[in-house]
């Protein structure tokens, strides 16, 4: 294993983070590393420039009578603030209480590099593989994907696949096997509201002239009700239900009754939409979130000011089958129905993408439960995703293929915050179950 570590160290090591323009440079010579170990493995590697962020393509020697899979993964990571929150550099691996702390560790790097090594080993030991694969990692998940879409269009041929495979999901719980069917889709956006010219002294014009910040609160709270729900009008009209046998596997999943959520979290009590479980809420419920808010004086002490403008940036977590479009079209309306008098309002539409679900029970599916079960000793449970990878649906609409998500990361993995980690057992963990996967995809067709 001390190989395939200190490779994974020297990956994590790469600042790729893909939102900051002064890393450009960072995240090319992570796409570059990266086609060159694939192709020190045996397979033949390439980095393909895109308007923004490479992509990296490799492939084995495609045989006919073999399933066509394709391996998606993603190097580019979040950015580390707060820094001053880690408990080691970002951008310096090290192995702490059995786990891997970096930026990256778990989202995506540790995870589609567990693939690598896996396909590295088959490689060594059986000169081929069982299936024919083809890998894809680009440079731009963290961002909304916006040149992949295009590019597996241009590239439609090429990546034709029966069935992709990705590892960017997460387990319920320590050792249980997650397989996931499905994923929330998104819509961001973000609006600002304008009122005085400029900041102005709250005694003199307080009461006279309309607060922007006070605008803003109005607005945030007219989203939801008190249990939760959300009050946008409509935004509820094409959510798909849940099917039967759903419901009753999502009652017994490991790691989401109230007090585990509670310790994961560290929220003082849960909180969300009446009438569903948390499990519920989470994989198969949509949401609007605050995700930050500003405006006014921010430093220390007091300034009596009324601010000239405050802004807020939401997003949207969708299930099928509701478009992203269209609830960001409802949320603008809702918003100027509710902006109060005495201020302007601007909304800026921001990423989106569609959610996505799938048949678990097809002959894919059941390859990869088997294999899953195998890998960990133990049946897999089937859940969707809470969070969201556009691209998802995208291999969908473009290449005619389901996806098989086999998440490696764990609840307390911290991924997009400070002190992201990977367990060293799921590090060990997802290079076996690379190598079962592939026999378990080549011996049971769809």
């Amino acid at each position: 294993m001390n190989r395939w570590v200190d490779d994974l160290f020297e990956l994590l090591r790469f600042p790729s983070v893909s939102t900051e323009s002064r890393h450009k440079e960072d995240v090319e010579r992570c796409a570059e590393w990266i086609a060159a170990r694939i192709s020190a493995a045996g397979l033949d590697g390439s980095v393909h420039f895109t308007p923004g962020h490479p992509v990296v393509l490799a492939r084995n020697e495609h045989r006919d009578g073999r399933p066509n899979v394709l391996l998606y993964g993603h190097y580019d990571v979040q950015p580390v603030d707060p820094l001053e929150l880690w408990e080691s550099p970002p951008f310096e691996p090290e192995v702490r209480d059995g786990k891997i702390w970096a930026r990256g560790a778990t989202d995506n790097k540790g995870q589609f590099f567990a693939h690598l090594c896996g396909i590295a080993e088959t490689m060594e030991e059986k000169g081929d593989l069982p299936v024919n694969l083809t890998i894809l990692l680009e440079g731009e998940e963290e961002i909304g994907s916006p040149n992949l879409r295009p590019f597996l269009e241009a590239h439609r041929d090429e990546l034709k696949c029966d069935v992709v495979v990705v590892s960017d999901t997460g387990m319920v719980a320590p050792g249980v096997p997650t397989l996931g069917y499905g994923l929330r889709g998104i819509a961001c956006c973000e609006f600002t509201v304008r009122g005085p010219s400029r900041d102005l002294h709250s005694g003199v014009y307080g009461g006279t002239v309309a607060n922007p910040a006070a605008a803003i609160a109005h607005l945030l709270a007219s989203l939801h009700d008190a249990g939760g729900r959300v009050l946008i009008d409509g935004f509820y009209d094409d959510v798909r239900d849940l099917e039967d046998w759903e419901r009753t596997m999502w009652k017994g999943v490991p790691g989401m009754a109230a007090q585990d959520l509670l310790e994961v979290t560290g929220a003082p009590q849960l909180h969300g939409e009446a009438g569903y479980s948390p499990a519920e809420r989470l994989w198969a419920r949509p949401t609007a979130e605050v995700n930050g808010m500003g405006g006014g004086y921010q430093g220390e002490g007091s300034k009596t000011v009324l601010p000239a403008q405050a802004f807020a940036k939401l997003s949207f977590r969708l299930v099928p089958d509701q478009d992203p479009i269209d609830i960001l079209k409802k949320a603008g309306r809702h918003l100027e129905a509710h902006c109060p008098e005495g201020v302007t309002l601007e909304i800026k539409r921001g990423h989106h993408g569609m959610p996505y679900a799938a048949d678990p029970h097809t002959g894919f599916g059941k390859a990869a439960q088997e294999a899953l079960r195998k890998t960990f000793s133990a049946d897999p449970v089937l859940i969707r995703e809470g969070g969201s990878i556009p691209i998802v649906q995208d291999f969908k609409e473009v290449l005619g293929a389901d996806t098989l998500l086999l998440g490696l990361a764990l609840p307390d993995c911290r991924i997009h915050s400070p002190n992201e980690n990977f367990l060293m057992e799921n590090f060990v963990a997802g290079i076996r179950l690379n190598r079962i996967l592939l026999e378990e995809l080549a011996a049971k067709p769809a």
